[in-house]
């Protein structure tokens, strides 16, 4: 884990005008080695690192999930809490283009297109939380309280047994 100070993202744009308390943290980014390399890297539990996942509904319109690193989106749960037949991941290309951020490297902080945002509820009762900070390899530390900012809507739709 390699603490110092942070690059100047879009992310972390956002959280420094909302006043968001922050820690940086670097970690040796793998591809495809996703949230259990991140938290290998930083010693924490995965379950403290949060994805952020872009989809989109048959109605192609764009949400964020954020989830557990250790666990996966219900996306039957998903449609169905939102009211919506399917929803499917966003592609990297139309994720790149949405956000601003490149694959491995996407915030829901600072996005170039305003995104609702879906919580898995159980991240609200972390004591902290780890998240990408607009940038491979790079997360922050927040309370997870900071991402009221995003209005989000809180949501139960994680699987257990995350697998590869």
């Amino acid at each position: 884990m390699n603490k110092v100070g942070a690059p100047i993202t879009h992310a972390v744009r956002y959280l420094r005008n909302h006043k968001i308390q922050f820690e940086p943290y670097f970690y040796n980014y793998e591809e495809h080695g996703g949230t259990k390399v991140a938290a290998r890297e930083l010693n924490v539990p995965e379950h403290q690192v949060i994805k952020t996942i872009l989809f989109y509904t048959d109605k192609a319109e764009p949400l964020f999930v954020l989830m557990h690193g250790d666990m996966e989106v219900s996306t039957k749960n998903l449609a169905r809490t939102i009211g919506v037949k399917s929803v499917l991941p966003a592609d990297t290309r139309n994720a790149e283009k949405l956000t601003g951020y490149q694959f491995g490297g996407m915030s829901p902080f600072g996005t170039r297109t305003k995104i609702a945002v879906y919580v898995e509820a159980t991240i609200l009762q972390q004591e902290i939380i780890y998240i990408n900070g607009g940038k491979r390899g790079f997360l922050v530390a927040i309370q997870p309280r900071s991402l009221e900012t995003l209005d989000p809507v809180n949501v139960h739709i994680g699987i257990d047994g995350y697998s590869d």
